[in-house]
């Protein structure tokens, strides 16, 4: 049986997609974090049959929008003294900006490139989200 402690204090990435957490993993750059991190893949789960977490000591800076972006079903507890201090659920942000850039040609944002690109959700159960400057339809893929 795999053992991997607890945490005094840091941060717990909970109930990723099976599989998502090295992307999760990579895209946070915890490679380059001072401090001890694990990556747990494909551990039985109630809730999902498999799931990923990943655990990093120390608290880092990140962006939720983008880890909701790539898995809204994930769970992140802040730990603090070995008690979890805060749970935070996430869920697909409403508003990106810079997160996810629009493909049409015709588009300000590839026209005049220091504008950002952002976008607002329109249908969470299909993931769609639409560019606030032309209207272009982006759907997440997971």
């Amino acid at each position: 049986m795999l053992n991997v402690d607890g945490l005094k204090n840091g941060i717990v990435i909970d109930h990723i997609q099976a599989g998502m957490g090295i992307k999760i993993f990579n895209y946070l750059e915890l490679d380059k974090v001072n401090g001890s991190v694990a990556l747990i893949m494909k551990v039985s789960s109630k809730k999902m049959e498999k799931k990923d977490i990943i655990k990093i000591e120390n608290v880092v800076d990140i962006n939720f929008d983008m880890l909701g972006l790539m898995d809204p079903n994930i769970t992140v507890n802040i730990i603090e003294d070995d008690k979890i201090k805060e749970k935070i659920k996430l869920s697909l942000p409403k508003k990106v900006e810079n997160l996810i850039k629009c493909k049409n040609p015709r588009c300000i944002t590839s026209i005049e490139k220091y504008i950002p690109h952002k976008f607002y959700l329109v249908d969470e159960e299909k993931s769609e989200y639409r560019c606030e400057y032309c209207d272009e339809a982006y759907k997440l893929e997971f």
